[in-house]
């Protein structure tokens, strides 16, 4: 396996195993995820509704009603006032993560759920009553810190409180959260579409508050994370609660790694400087890429604009919102199969098998679209061809939440130790919300100018991070967290950057480990 770091014995066993307590902490910690899904599904369906397009993008809704048969139809929905609508909710996400890093290493991962739930419910309630597009824009900012406090806290706080051998498939539950939230918006979109007036678009908006109430609570009465206990010096608490969530009291082995990558954290009196060093350039350029890759899939642009992309391609209103909610079924179903097979095949076959299948859809959608409208968007698919780019796509949305969907959030957060690991979940949000920013808001402009080229400049990318993968990620399936640098040192590329003390314990009790060229 080229670039890969084998590890023989699947990593140190720890006493214990999977106790229903932590099933259900990491169940109730992965709801973070509902939030993120629900704005990413609701935005796309309230941007196809004629009442609310013309309430605030009257001139987007006249271009749309207006159109004649032959209008350019790559362009019909381009306005960068639209694209703000949905992009603003990142950058204010992205802004967020610099906060939320601090508040997750001082106060806990808790409390970042906690105030993320809680400006997410802010938002919803701002963005159900909007008036006018000011208030529909700093709505959307409040969602934003919400999702960025969120995303910064959640995938640590799942994988810090799961056993290392189902550590890829609890966390998961936060983009399995994800999608449910998709699904959900999707639903209560194609309902809301046919309700008359504002009410439609209103309830769409305005239900966004119920996730943010599970999470808010979920932040009031969730156990804190042992490693967070024992970072803020809370060791007793700590010890109580890894007995508690690995049904047994027989955890000195696990509990002094704990401490140990504490003892080494607290040398560190600035993460983000130590970030930089030699010693973490493995973690720093994953944190960075994996994130950026994942956006650069071309996801969202189905996820954000699937009404709109599909009203496009010439689906009628309620057909797009219909294809919408196919799509979000698959995207739930198949991060049921990333769920199973994660913590069996292991990251990496799941990373290069969605990349190809993915590469393959946008190649055939870009195909189908060239034939049916050309370069100048004139034209139509029928019934047939429009069924089958729908399926396409359906491949695409499936090959990407099997893999870059929940792995972009898994790896990053199994990899930092402890005393970079609030800095280096943050990088990976931040990058993670730079580039949705990016996509959001370019999205329908790039659509008119690229035309059917756009899914083939996203495939080019594809190409670009599977062999990125191929050539560069160790498998970190069953290594226990706080061991992760064994893996690095390993590897045929990465090893150079990690000295031999950094290495632990790990690599010299009952793990024997091969570089692979």
């Amino acid at each position: 396996m080229a670039g890969g770091a084998a590890i023989q014995s699947g990593g140190r066993n720890y006493e214990g195993g999977v106790t229903l307590f932590v099933v259900f902490t990491c169940m109730v910690g992965a709801t973070g995820g509902l939030i993120f899904g629900y704005d990413i599904g609701i935005s796309g369906g309230v941007t196809s509704m004629d009442t609310f397009l013309s309430r605030f993008f009257p001139s987007v809704y006249h271009k749309e009603k207006s159109a004649a048969k032959n209008e350019n139809a790559y362009c019909k929905f381009d306005s960068h006032m639209l694209q703000l609508f949905t992009s603003s909710l990142y950058l204010a996400a992205l802004v967020a993560s610099f906060f939320a890093s601090a508040t997750t290493r001082s106060f806990g991962r808790k409390v970042s759920m906690f105030l993320g739930g809680l400006t997410f419910l802010i938002g919803s309630i701002l963005n159900g009553f909007a008036q006018n597009i000011e208030m529909l824009i700093i709505g959307r900012v409040f969602l934003g810190f919400g999702v960025g406090f969120c995303n910064q806290s959640v995938p640590v706080y799942l994988s810090e409180m799961a056993p290392a051998k189902l550590r890829g498939a609890l966390n998961i539950g936060f983009q399995m959260a994800t999608t449910i939230g998709i699904l959900a918006a999707n639903l209560i979109n194609y309902g809301t579409a046919k309700m008359k007036n504002d009410y439609g678009w209103r309830i769409s908006l305005g239900l966004a508050a119920v996730p943010a109430i599970m999470v808010t609570l979920g932040g009031l009465f969730l156990p804190d994370s042992p490693n967070s206990l024992v970072d803020r010096g809370k060791r007793e608490e700590a010890r109580k609660m890894l007995q508690k969530i690995r049904g047994t009291h027989n955890i000195d082995e696990e509990f002094q790694d704990l401490v140990d990558a504490s003892e080494a954290s607290k040398q560190v009196d600035n993460p983000w400087k130590n970030i930089l060093e030699l010693k973490n350039r493995p973690q720093l350029v994953f944190a960075i890429l994996i994130p950026s890759f994942q956006q650069l899939t071309g996801i969202n642009v189905i996820m954000f604009y699937a009404p709109v992309l599909f009203k496009t391609l010439g689906f009628g209103a309620e057909a797009s919102l219909m294809s919408a909610v196919i799509t979000g079924v698959v995207n739930v179903l198949a991060t049921v199969v990333s769920i199973v097979t994660v913590d069996r095949v292991g990251r990496r076959v799941l990373f290069l098998e969605g990349g190809i299948q993915m590469l393959i859809c946008q190649i055939l959608v870009a195909v189908f679209i060239s034939q049916a409208f050309g370069t100048t968007g004139t034209g139509g698919l029928s019934k047939g061809s429009a069924n089958f780019v729908l399926f396409l796509l359906c491949g695409y949305v499936a090959a990407f939440a099997w893999s870059w969907g929940p792995l972009g959030w898994l790896v990053p957060s199994e990899i930092f130790p402890l005393e970079t690991r609030s800095a280096g979940t943050a990088i990976t949000v931040i990058f993670n919300m730079i580039f949705t920013f990016i996509i959001g808001q370019c999205f329908l402009t790039m659509l008119c100018a690229f035309k059917f080229g756009l899914f083939l400049f996203f495939s080019g990318f594809v190409i670009i991070m599977t062999l990125f993968i191929y050539f560069f990620f160790p498998e970190t399936k069953n290594v226990p967290i706080e061991e992760m640098n064994a893996v690095w040192k390993a590897h045929w590329f990465w090893g150079k950057y990690i000295p031999d003390d950094a290495v632990g314990s790990y690599a010299s009790r009952n793990v024997q480990m091969t570089k692979t060229p």
